[in-house]
């Protein structure tokens, strides 16, 4: 019987690139701020990059084509009165974005079609019951309207922007503050990491926990988790030595995982990104210089190490393009806009075609064809000169 030495896979050969330096984004002072946070929310239009500002918290909205030297002056979203800690784009409305700040509050704002001319200093709406910093912002996957928020008062609000009220109030289900919330697939369920080392399934509607896990990872460093298309939750953490690590849980029956794979001794938080039609998960730590990522399958050992995307600079936060802003005819899977200290850069992730020998072909004779055009044009030149000399 014949072993399979390699396994099968479309993404095995998956590559990362950087952008050219003229289709960055240079010279923006990228938030201080020491929170676990990607700092950078991106969609088909625009991206968003938390940055320092005095008296108050901003972020950047860029158009995507703006790439090059950034205005020291250029407007910014300025109407929270604390550092802005999380970042979030509608994907129901390209124009719209959800901030969390330390001074409490949530805000949704709308952004001109063609980017800000001004600095925009009044949200639509303002979100208040948190009592403390609010951490995490996160839009209902499905449901129009629909916002999630985590402050550090270690409860969860689920509010209706239209109206501007709390619909669900999750209280006295984390005892510590909550590192990570994600929804599900549908939008049911909602997974979430605390400082207590438990991950918590909850149904929001019914207002109780469905599933819980204590120690996911033993470590004291912050945990994430995340929800998989198929039900499943995917965790990054830290063990009991200090090494990172990455878990795969099934929700009916979390008393032992699915799988674990310790990765590292490097202290930053692991950001996991999660691409449900290619079941690849890429992870970006904060202050590493690599994205690693994996693919998620039935087989064993079910999260399948692909590749590591390297660079010479360590990365201070990760913005995440959803698929829709992608360029699929040059077989781009994924992009990234990974933040420097003072810019932003986007990273492609892209799967080599293979190219049959018709193609092959053809551009070598379409290469052939130009160099005998140019050769002819030189010719036809030399030969006016000539002509000029003779008379």
């Amino acid at each position: 019987m014949l072993r399979r030495v390699v396994r099968q896979s479309k993404f095995r050969h998956v590559f990362g690139q950087a952008v050219r330096n003229d289709q960055c984004y240079d010279d923006i002072r990228v938030s201080r701020v020491t929170w676990d946070s990607s700092f950078c929310a991106v969609n088909p239009k625009f991206v968003a990059i938390i940055i320092d500002a005095s008296g108050g918290g901003a972020f950047l909205v860029l158009p995507l084509q703006k790439s090059g030297r950034i205005d020291k002056v250029y407007p910014t979203v300025c109407g929270h009165t604390g550092p802005v800690l999380d970042i979030d784009w509608c994907p129901h409305n390209d124009l719209v974005i959800a901030s969390g700040s330390e001074d409490c509050t949530v805000m949704v704002w709308q952004i001109p079609e063609n980017g800000l001319e001004t600095p925009l200093s009044q949200p639509v709406v303002v979100l208040e019951g948190h009592s403390k910093r609010v951490g995490i912002v996160s839009w209902h996957p499905t449901a129009r309207n629909v916002l999630l928020s985590a402050g550090c008062d270690n409860q969860i609000v689920i509010w209706n922007v239209g109206t501007g009220e709390a619909m669900i109030n999750l209280e006295d289900m984390h005892p510590d503050v909550i590192f990570s919330v994600s929804w599900s697939r549908n939008g049911s369920l909602l997974c979430t990491a605390c400082k207590d080392k438990k991950v918590r399934v909850i149904d929001p509607r019914k207002k109780r926990i469905v599933a819980e896990k204590d120690k996911a990872h033993e470590g004291a460093r912050p945990m994430r988790a995340i929800f998989l298309a198929d039900g499943n939750i995917f965790t990054t953490g830290f063990s009991r030595m200090s090494e990172r690590q990455l878990a795969l849980w099934k929700t009916d029956n979390m008393d032992e995982p699915i799988c674990v794979q310790e990765m590292d001794s490097s202290n930053g938080v692991l950001l996991p990104f999660y691409d449900p039609d290619t079941n690849i998960v890429y992870l970006c730590g904060k202050g590493d210089s690599s994205i690693r990522y994996f693919e998620i399958t039935d087989e064993a050992p079910f999260v399948h190490y692909l590749n590591t995307f390297s660079t010479k600079e360590p990365q201070r936060g990760m913005g995440y393009m959803p698929k829709r802003g992608l360029d699929v005819n040059k077989c781009e899977i994924a992009r990234f806009y990974k933040l420097h200290e003072r810019k932003c850069e986007p990273i492609i992730m892209t799967v080599p075609r293979k190219v049959n020998k018709l193609e092959e072909v053809l551009r070598e004779f379409k290469s052939l064809r130009d160099r005998v055009i140019l050769q002819d044009r030189r010719i036809a030149r030399l030969e006016e000169q000539v002509a000029k000399v003779a008379m």
